[in-house]
């Protein structure tokens, strides 16, 4: 990845308005919803909500070469399934 990497890949997950003592909650929370959002889909449904979320958040991140970084980053030491 390039020296100037403009991802920020340390942890970042937050609420806007809140305070929170136990810094990992709001990333468990994501990920829980995460899960739930993919309850009871269909596999092909599954990954048309993934596809639409990646996509939804890469328009409001915005910023070609974050996303980029993203990108490579994802795929960096990728294993064989």
């Amino acid at each position: 990845m390039a020296e100037n990497n403009p991802l920020n890949t340390a942890y970042n997950f937050h609420e806007s308005g809140k305070i929170c003592f136990r810094g990992y909650r709001p990333g468990d929370d994501f990920y829980q919803c995460l899960i739930d959002a993919h309850r009871d889909l269909s596999a092909r449904q599954s990954q048309q909500l993934n596809a639409r979320l990646i996509l939804l958040l890469a328009n409001h991140i915005g910023d070609l070469a974050v996303l980029r970084a993203a990108l490579e980053a994802a795929a960096d030491d990728l294993s064989e399934a």
